[in-house]
């Protein structure tokens, strides 16, 4: 696979200006003079030529909405048209995207999954089997370790789809590991730094509450006062974490560092905090409520096959809450648990790069160089505001 066309060059040691316009290799665009910026309609009153529509008269155009009238469609090669988008059009090229490349993103994260998950279920069963041994704990710690290893590849190859599915172009898994493959030692450096940085703030927060229970037989009124320092560290803790959202698509797409992409995403979501927050947050709770109420059913049956089983084996059916179930419960709930994984990460993946693709069409006129990546001709600058 080779480099999307419109993102900045993989050899450039900074990212592209927050004021910078099309790159140099695109021809700028006309001066808007009488012409509308969005649309390219004539001033009302004024005539003068129209780029691609021929000759105007000097005498007043007719207003949008006249017949024969209308704004021009802006150009849509693959699942999102190439302007700035509204949310309901970032969630409908998310799922767009992954009905399109179905075998693609849906057996990436069904793979990913079916290994986390069964790596899990192993070590679950094996407790239940021998609840006295350390070998599970030690399993299921590594299972803990590696889904999120998983999910960081998972999401890197992801996001190397969409930016193929924006174009309309097609993309197979391998393509998308090879594209994805150079940059997933800095993709997991990020996601660690990130983390970090959301958990240090939290934890200073928290610093005065711990340090309060160390001391002991406290009023309860201080140790009220200091609970409540952590609100504002979880707020300074939400407001960084959205400012750095959309640094793992600046990372992969744009072949940056992991420092250059934190800026990055800081620079781009200046001005939109509130935007990108909302959409994140709606499409999280929808991921949350779809995994439910696939699980569900699969609890349920879980649940079921578990009781029967302690049963029969004359064990109270509460009797280990909590605790590793039979088998049966186990690869039961393990099922579910890949399906909803499966249908709901690249959902997610595909939702924060097109936050990070609109964020750019609006700041930096993308819309035209991908336009014009996907050969189709321009007739005006940028659309983004």
């Amino acid at each position: 696979m080779t480099d999307t066309p419109g993102w900045a060059s993989p050899s450039s040691p900074e990212p592209p200006r927050e004021d910078a316009g099309p790159s140099a290799a695109v021809p700028p665009a006309p001066a808007p003079g009488p012409y509308d910026a969005a649309y390219g309609q004539p001033a009302p009153g004024q005539g003068g030529p129209h780029p691609g529509w021929g000759q105007q008269t000097g005498a007043p155009q007719p207003g949008w909405g006249q017949p024969g009238w209308g704004p021009p469609l802006s150009p849509k090669p693959g699942v999102i048209p190439l302007r700035p988008l509204g949310v309901g059009e970032i969630l409908d090229g998310a799922f767009s995207t992954v009905r399109t490349y179905w075998r693609t993103t849906v057996g990436l994260s069904l793979g990913v999954a079916a290994l986390e998950q069964g790596l899990l279920a192993v070590a679950q069963w094996w407790q239940y089997e021998q609840p006295d041994a350390v070998g599970p704990l030690v399993l299921l710690a590594f299972g803990y370790l590696l889904g999120p290893l998983l999910g960081i590849v998972a999401t890197a190859m992801l996001t190397m789809v969409v930016s193929k599915a924006i174009l309309g172009q097609p993309v197979s898994l391998g393509a998308a590991w090879a594209a994805a493959r150079p940059q997933l030692l800095k993709a997991t450096g990020l996601s660690l730094l990130t983390g970090l940085i959301v958990l240090l703030i939290v934890m200073v927060s928290a610093l005065p509450l711990i340090l309060t229970a160390v001391v002991g037989d406290v009023d309860p009124g201080i140790m009220l006062l200091t609970g409540l320092l952590i609100l504002p560290g979880l707020a300074a803790a939400l407001w960084v974490g959205v400012q750095l959202s959309l640094a793992a698509p600046a990372l992969m797409l744009e072949k940056q560092g992991v420092f250059t992409a934190l800026s990055r995403s800081r620079r781009l979501v200046k001005g939109a905090w509130w935007r990108t927050f909302l959409v994140t947050a709606l499409i999280q709770l929808l991921a949350v409520v779809f995994s439910a109420v696939v699980m569900i059913p699969f609890t349920i049956a879980g649940a079921v096959f578990g009781i029967d089983t302690m049963s029969d084996n004359g064990d109270s059916p509460f009797a280990n809450l909590g605790a590793a179930g039979p088998p049966a419960m186990i690869v039961i709930v393990s099922i579910g648990a890949i399906l909803a994984s499966s249908l709901t990460v690249p959902v997610l993946a595909a939702v924060n790069v097109l936050l990070y693709v609109d964020r750019r069409i609006r700041r930096e006129g993308l819309d035209i160089e991908l336009t014009r990546a996907a050969g189709i001709p321009t007739q005006h600058g940028p659309q983004g505001t």
